[in-house]
């Protein structure tokens, strides 16, 4: 039986969550792309040796389903704060094969005190 794709992302991000990122890279196809506001990466490798400094968490307000696409709203927090994000998931043949990520960075950009 074929697993929602919606069990697949869930499962991934609560991977990230918990830096197990052995689980969290079974769960990306090996050739998957990634786009964020700060940049992109090709391949599971590369994109997962960012999460691995990065070490980010992540908070679901809300999940939704259509198919093989999943569209996610979480914080993450980045930089000490948490950041209202949006993440569009495309999962193919029970792994995540593209996703894009999109948020406002002012307040990563901004200086303390301002």
């Amino acid at each position: 039986m074929k697993t929602p794709a919606k069990e697949i992302v869930t499962r991934f991000i609560e991977s990230l969550n918990q830096e197990d990122f052995d689980t969290a890279l079974t769960l990306l196809h090996s050739n998957m792309t990634f786009e964020g506001v700060l940049g992109t990466r090709n391949g599971s490798d590369a994109y997962m040796a960012d999460m691995k400094k990065m070490k980010l968490k992540y908070r679901i307000r809300e999940l939704m389903s259509n198919g093989d696409n999943i569209a996610v709203f979480y914080d993450v927090q980045m930089g000490g704060k948490d950041i209202f994000s949006a993440g569009w998931y495309q999962v193919h043949d029970g792994k995540i094969q593209r996703f894009r990520v999109v948020f406002d960075p002012r307040p990563l950009l901004q200086k303390t005190g301002d």
